[in-house]
């Protein structure tokens, strides 16, 4: 990372983490005594439903001794999983998450029954890396996946294998319990919350961690669910999972005639419109801080609990997402700052981005999150892999990564391990208005993210016309006081194409784009240069796939203005 005036930022955050973590090693070593150190599980009363949906084909990949997670895959050859190095980080988590349980369990053979048995065993005997299985996150997933399919693992088991796995939960949710007294971040904390009160409500013997349990999760929720129903962290793919979990904790509470906290029903009641805003016709979700593929099946079954005829919401103030719709056409924006910086693991650079649409088509996207690899992920985050506008090839956000002297990089790659690649620096004013002009929708905004470095405000309003054929869109440059005599700058202005669009060049110098749907759209701009370039979608259901992408170059020296617009070609020259 480039250091300059986020040098003392960059000191301060090491100074907060130190302080945090012996605060935490403080609390652990004179708190009073954990709640669950003499209790023990003996017995489970209730397994809640999985509102995940599976897959029994996922069976017989287990069979032939296959294991895709994250995007990755690896075969065993008739061995145990735990027994190889996990392809990627993000696969052991799967892995050691067990909720690919839920496949196996819908087979519904006694062969699944007993793959199931077997895996756990595995487990619980030791196999396999034990610091892989320890982070909270992986914890708690393992925990809930546990629950949710005990039906499937203890049907035909042994007194022993039964008493064993009892022990198991009964440590995990110790584990959760102690993690909750030190400084994790503030989702990793909701997360283990919410497995605890899964484990207080199904579990006998443990019930004193549901009333504690209850307690950090109203207090959680009150905290990270925003008024218009987001979460903190800006994070679509983090908020349909937690409602997944949500959902189920309702009735759980219910099952067992306890009331739900009204937190807990409020934070349901909000996030579900908010999801609806960020849906595209294509039933995925739009690719914004965090967003990857979309599991269509999971967000349909969500969608549900809100009513198959809700209408969506159109302004998510607090999220920082707008929404605008006519005809068959949609576009969604993201108008937001970036968030707090302990909830910005996810978050991407792209303020001023966004993704259009036409009917189940997607037109304009962003590059989206791969499913894992480090690399990758760091360059889906940047501002160059959004549909919005580049300043010297610079991102409008600065990431926790890179350094300066060997002190530095070893103190980045502490404070990675500690709380992730966060955002250390974005846009702080952040402004958007939306209203009407002659039937048509309009929506401004700007973003300060590039003043302090090059002295740059970006502004973009988008116009979509009441017909639902036109989106138009203007892009101004606009120097800030006392920056005007810097010297000029290259902007990108860019437009990722989905892969299945067809573009090419017409002689009038605007581009083509053909739709499988049938109809074809023109672009056109106005004072920059246009040209199409190659560009990667790394959201595919199957991995990153290659791609076009439209940039228009400028330089900006006292400011600059760039009208672009998307048409819709008349009926006749579409493509029959």
């Amino acid at each position: 990372m480039r250091w300059g005036a986020d040098r003392w930022r960059f000191y301060r955050l090491i100074g907060r983490e130190i302080a945090s973590s012996v605060r935490g090693t403080y609390a652990r070593l004179s708190g009073r005594p954990d709640i669950l150190a003499r209790a023990r599980v003996t017995g489970l009363v209730i397994a809640p439903h999985d509102l995940r949906t599976s897959d029994a084909t996922f069976a017989d990949d287990i069979y032939a001794g296959l294991f895709v997670f994250a995007g990755r895959s690896l075969s065993v050859s008739g061995r145990s999983p735990f027994d190889y190095a996990p392809p990627s980080p993000e696969w052991a988590a799967a892995l050691y998450g067990f909720g690919w349980l839920r496949h196996l369990r819908a087979a519904d053979t006694a062969l699944a029954r007993a793959n199931a048995r077997a895996f756990v065993a595995d487990f619980m005997a030791g196999r396999g890396d034990s610091s892989l299985a320890k982070p909270t996150p992986v914890a708690a997933r393992r925990l809930i996946a546990f629950l949710c399919q005990s039906p499937l693992v203890l049907e035909g088991a042994d007194h022993a294998f039964y008493q064993t796995f009892l022990k198991t939960i009964g440590r995990t949710a110790r584990d959760l319990e102690g993690d909750l007294r030190r400084g994790i971040s503030p989702q990793t904390r909701l997360l283990a919350a919410v497995a605890l009160c899964y484990a207080g409500l199904c579990c006998e013997g443990i019930q004193p961690i549901l009333r504690r349990s209850t307690r950090i999760l109203v207090r959680e929720l009150d905290r990270q669910i925003m008024r218009d129903g987001g979460h903190r962290s800006r994070d679509p793919r983090f908020a349909m999972e937690l409602l997944l979990d949500l959902l189920p904790l309702r009735q759980s509470f219910l099952s067992r005639s306890v009331d739900p906290p009204e937190a807990l029903l409020h934070a349901i009641d909000r996030m579900l419109p908010l999801l609806r805003l960020l849906r595209h016709a294509d039933a995925s979700l739009s690719h914004f801080n965090g967003m990857g593929a979309t599991a269509a099946d999971h967000l349909a079954t969500l969608l549900v609990y809100d009513g198959a005829l809700a209408q969506p919401m159109m302004h998510a103030p607090n999220s920082g997402y707008e929404r605008l719709e006519a005809g068959r056409i949609l576009v969604v924006a993201d108008v937001g700052a970036p968030p707090p910086l302990p909830d910005s693991i996810n978050a991407g650079a792209g303020c001023l981005s966004f993704e259009m649409s036409s009917g189940p088509q997607r037109i304009v996207i962003n590059c989206g999150l791969p499913a894992s690899g480090p690399e990758l992920r760091r360059l889906a985050r940047s501002t160059a892999a959004h549909s919005t506008a580049t300043v010297a090839d610079s991102s409008s956000c600065r990431f926790l990564a890179g350094g300066g002297a060997w002190y530095e990089r070893w103190a980045v790659g502490w404070l990675a391990d500690r709380i992730g690649p966060v955002i250390l620096r974005g846009p702080q004013a952040v402004k958007a208005e939306r209203s009407s002009e002659g039937g048509s929708t309009i929506l401004a905004a700007r973003h300060d993210g590039y003043a302090r470095d090059f002295g740059i405000v970006h502004e973009r309003r988008w116009r979509l016309g009441s017909g639902g054929s036109l989106v138009e869109g203007e892009d101004a440059f606009v120097r800030t006081e006392g920056k005007t005599r810097h010297r000029p700058h290259e902007v990108a202005i860019r437009f990722h194409l989905h892969p299945a669009i067809v573009a090419r060049g017409l002689d009038d110098g605007r581009l083509e784009l053909v739709l499988p749907v049938g109809e074809v759209w023109h672009f056109g701009a106005e004072g920059a240069d246009l040209a199409l370039e190659e560009s990667v979608y790394f959201a595919g259901l199957t991995g990153a796939r290659r791609t076009d992408q439209i940039v228009l170059y400028v330089t900006v020296a006292d400011g600059a203005r760039v009208r672009w617009g998307f048409v819709r070609a008349p009926a006749r020259e579409s493509i029959a």
